[in-house]
């Protein structure tokens, strides 16, 4: 009788030991599968990015935290994944991500203003597409004065922001300008955008705070101490979940 009670205790234990292993190994899979799914999503499909400075503004602010669509211009590798996750060609228009010809390792967020083959030419803060004036509701300018172009200077003077061109986008090329066009670092200044540099399409808006223009620079441990509570109390609910367009 006392060996059987050992037994059917012996049996217990063994059957315990045996689910809080399987939950455990439940678990840990679990953590496995969600971990290479996040890496797959991040590598693949989205990207976070953060507007450090004010190129884009009105429609991205300094401290708004972006989710970009990386497959928005890619080619489908899967017979139907492009009934599942549309593909478009880059338009006019298109805000998007890219990484700077200049520095590869940058990444960059400017709308595409003319695309291969156009002529572009900017003429008293008015952009010319193939000599035709193009509405732009959604650019803003600082400055409302208009400064003097000097002949063969406006390819290469920084100063110079009024007055642009004309050129010829290139094959396999875009030609990209800032909202914000008093205060953007674009096209006019470091020429055309291989297509081949653009990583993807700004999304969605997941949180955004006011932040200072120069926020991204400072990175001791109080200043990131400092940028962590404007993060609570700087906060604009009010762009969040908002479709960049």
């Amino acid at each position: 009788m006392e060996d059987e009670k050992l037994e059917q205790r012996k049996d217990k234990k063994e059957e315990k030991g045996k689910r809080e292993k399987s939950g455990f190994r439940e678990f840990f899979e679990l953590i496995a599968e969600t971990a290479v799914f996040v890496f797959f999503v991040m590598t693949f499909v989205v990207q976070a990015f953060q507007i450090p400075t004010g190129s884009m503004e009105p429609t991205l602010l300094v401290g708004d935290f972006l989710l970009v669509n990386k497959l928005a211009y890619s080619d489908p590798i899967l017979p139907l994944e492009g009934l599942i996750v549309p593909r478009k060609k880059i338009e006019r228009g298109d805000v998007v991500v890219f990484k700077f010809p200049k520095e590869l390792d940058k990444d960059f967020v400017k709308r595409v203003i003319a695309l291969e083959g156009e002529k572009v030419e900017v003429k008293n803060k008015q952009v010319y597409i193939n000599d035709e004036p193009i509405p732009e509701e959604y650019k803003v300018h600082m400055m409302s004065s208009i400064r003097d172009q000097e002949e063969n200077f406006y390819y290469y003077n920084d100063t110079i922001k009024e007055n642009y061109g004309p050129v010829v986008v290139p094959p396999g090329h875009c030609f990209v300008m800032g909202d914000n066009r008093d205060n953007s670092y674009d096209s006019r200044y470091w020429r055309f955008l291989p297509l081949e540099n653009i990583k993807g399409r700004p999304w969605i808006i997941y949180f955004s705070y006011k932040a200072e223009t120069d926020a991204y620079k400072k990175t001791s441990i109080r200043e990131r101490l400092r940028k962590f509570v404007s993060f609570v109390l700087k906060a604009r609910l009010s762009r969040v979940f908002k479709v960049i367009k």
